[in-house]
């Protein structure tokens, strides 16, 4: 990811679609105890990490992310809060063991099924992961949805998606397409992002401004043709 990506990105909540209604029903599915151990794992800005503790008060929050701004982010604003630990790492050494590993839209960058694959060593005993994962809705997707396919060539439906949950070997607890409100939640603040760097930007940064633009466009007229499955999952 470009200079000009992160400039974008670099004063929004979160990185992808996602809301508190959401990761409640993850986390009360995957019954997470008081005093679980999460991981947050691509943790971007840290959106999630609040709620996480809502459900785990007595818990311990963990959030790895590869950008280091980001994690400066999570380091500052919770400085005073000995139940968070936030470090630039690789999830695909996450360390552990933890009782919930959870991952909004980020798992892909390692592959579903490699990705919980290499974490089932991270679970503890009846461990559980929750992630998100963008899928195909309907058979005959519009030319701008499958598009997406040359940036993300994994790109399919939720049969797919299941199909490479079993490879892994793991059993499928829930799974729920998220809502609307979720996906606005990511676009409405970077909406008002993109227009305040529009004067003045340069080049590079237009044509980020311009392609996360598109993005959300798509979204908006063909929203009954792709979206994020979230499911919670259990190695067998």
């Amino acid at each position: 990811m470009t200079d000009a990506f992160f400039t974008l990105h670099a004063d929004v909540p979160r990185e992808g679609p996602g809301d508190a209604g959401s990761l409640h029903w993850a986390l009360e599915l995957a019954e997470v105890k008081p005093d679980a151990r999460i991981l947050d794992a691509g943790c971007g800005p840290g959106a999630d990490i609040a709620d996480l503790l809502v459900a785990a008060p007595q818990g311990h929050v963990t959030a790895i992310e590869a950008h280091a701004p980001f994690v400066d982010r999570i380091n500052a604003a919770w400085a005073e809060d000995t139940r968070v630990t936030a470090q630039v790492g690789d999830m695909a050494r996450p360390g552990g063991p933890y009782d919930l590993i959870w991952c909004a839209g980020a798992l892909y960058f390692l592959g579903i099924t490699e990705g919980l694959t290499t974490w089932r060593d991270a679970l503890a005993p009846g461990g559980v992961v929750a992630f998100s994962e963008l899928v195909m809705l309907g058979d005959n997707p519009a030319a701008p949805v499958m598009a997406f396919k040359n940036e993300y060539p994994a790109f399919a439906g939720i049969e797919t998606l299941k199909a490479r949950i079993e490879a892994a070997g793991y059993d499928l607890l829930g799974l729920q397409v998220l809502s609307d409100a979720a996906w606005e939640a990511y676009f409405g603040p970077l909406d008002a992002r993109i227009a305040a760097l529009r004067p003045g930007a340069d080049d590079a940064l237009t044509a980020v401004l311009d392609e996360q633009a598109n993005e959300a466009a798509v979204w908006r007229a063909h929203r009954d043709q792709f979206g994020y499955a979230l499911v919670v999952v259990r190695p067998r």
